[in-house]
């Protein structure tokens, strides 16, 4: 009856993966997990100003913390002959109870990255782009790109309208109940004068056999 489950988490140990892996006693679980969000919040917050980073990996060990980060523009986050990324390391040295291992990985097609997509329509939408033509675009640029099928919903004060309400548009085929469909999913916010405007997408990529 309307309820939903998010399709990363549907798919996980089928073919998905956690970002987060490693395991704790009971009595420092809690502990690892704040430190967990707190490196993810620094990486976000390092690159808010352009959507860039795609997913953040934790990987612990008995003695090290190795942080992958899956950007689109790695030349951004490296930094001028590696300054940024040492920069970065720093700054989650100070709050990580272990030493830190920092890799970088590029996005091949962030046309198919859905965090990607969907952080970019929400800035044209801050931006004042019509939500339509942010949308159509869009899914035309990740069909283009070689998706299987793309889905985007948006909803809240569109266009400054008095009342809230959603549209979406889907091109191709998004199987949401297949597991073996490998579908990427993310949310965003657009934060617009008239409020805040919500940004879901689905992008399938095929199926995994």
């Amino acid at each position: 009856m309307g309820q939903k489950v998010n399709p990363i988490s549907f798919r996980l140990q089928v073919h998905k993966n956690w970002s987060s892996r490693w395991f704790a006693p009971k009595k420092d679980f809690a502990k690892l997990l704040i430190e967990d969000v707190r490196i993810r919040e620094i990486i976000e917050k390092k690159f808010a100003s352009r959507p860039t980073i795609n997913l953040i990996e934790i990987e612990r060990s008995a003695n090290l913390i190795t942080v992958t980060i899956h950007t689109a523009k790695a030349g951004v986050v490296i930094g001028r002959g590696g300054s940024g990324a040492t920069e970065l390391k720093a700054e989650i040295e100070k709050i990580a109870s272990l030493p830190v291992r920092l890799n970088i990985e590029e996005v091949k097609r962030p046309e198919l990255a859905a965090k990607l997509v969907a952080e970019n329509i929400a800035r044209q939408l801050e931006r004042r782009v019509n939500f339509r033509r942010a949308i159509k675009m869009t899914a035309q640029n990740v069909m283009a790109a070689g998706a299987k099928g793309v889905r985007i919903q948006v909803a809240g004060r569109l266009n400054n309208a008095e009342m809230a309400r959603s549209e979406k548009l889907i091109q191709g085929s998004v199987p949401l109940h297949t597991l073996r469909a490998d579908i990427d999913f993310h949310v965003a916010r657009a934060q617009t004068p008239a409020g805040i405007i919500g940004v879901k997408v689905w992008i399938c990529k095929g199926e995994r056999i």
